[in-house]
């Protein structure tokens, strides 16, 4: 049977799509604004770049050494998966009763970056997987080069959506972030109920 050998571009351009369609900055863009609704401009600005740097730290860290951190911690993705899905169902509970988000011991700045925003809802399991499958596939120089443009070129694109989105908040006032922080903790606990199920399919399947 013959291979196909995919030049270094189209392997780039796939990682690019792939990750992107799978991290899904647009479908994060009302749980972002949820969280940051009582933030000012510029905060705003701030925590869309570091919501994109923590996802593309958690990104590069696991394309690095994912294999190793979950053998040596004997943890499964579909661990990682179901523990990324509970909590993302705890927060999507406190902003459909009103909360921010952040429970009740919330930071001002770093925590919404961190959690949920960086990772699971970014850098969740499935962006981790695929990652690290394009890792193993690429395995000449112009192809690792191309995965490491597609990986910085999703995050430059997360954090401009991010920062656009924000011009949406001066529009919809306070009436328009109680609805928004509404449909994102819907949105969000359907998000980590799928993850679930998924988690569960595969333990069942195991």
């Amino acid at each position: 049977m013959k291979v196909v050998q995919i030049s270094a571009l189209t392997f780039a351009i796939q990682s690019f799509v792939t990750l992107f369609v799978i991290m899904d900055p647009p479908g994060a863009t009302p749980i972002f604004l949820a969280l940051v609704a009582h933030k000012n401009s510029k905060e705003r600005r701030i925590l869309a770049i570091k919501a994109a740097t923590v996802s593309f730290s958690v990104i590069t860290l696991f394309a690095l050494f994912g294999r190793f951190i979950l053998s040596y911690l004997n943890i499964s993705m579909a661990a990682l998966q179901a523990a990324g899905a509970l909590l993302l169902l705890l927060i999507s509970l406190d902003l459909l009763t009103g909360g921010t988000g952040g429970g009740k011991n919330e930071s001002k700045d770093a925590n919404i970056a961190l959690v949920p925003l960086g990772t699971p809802l970014l850098a969740g399991p499935g962006a981790i997987v695929a990652t690290m499958i394009f890792v193993q596939s690429a395995d000449t120089t112009p192809m690792i080069l191309g995965l490491i443009a597609a990986v910085v070129g999703v995050h430059l694109a997360i954090a401009a959506i991010l920062m656009a989105s924000t011009t949406i908040l001066k529009i919809i006032k306070e009436a328009g972030v109680t609805l928004v922080a509404r449909i994102a903790g819907l949105l969000l606990a359907a998000i980590a109920v799928q993850m679930l199920v998924d988690a569960i399919r595969i333990f069942v399947s195991a």
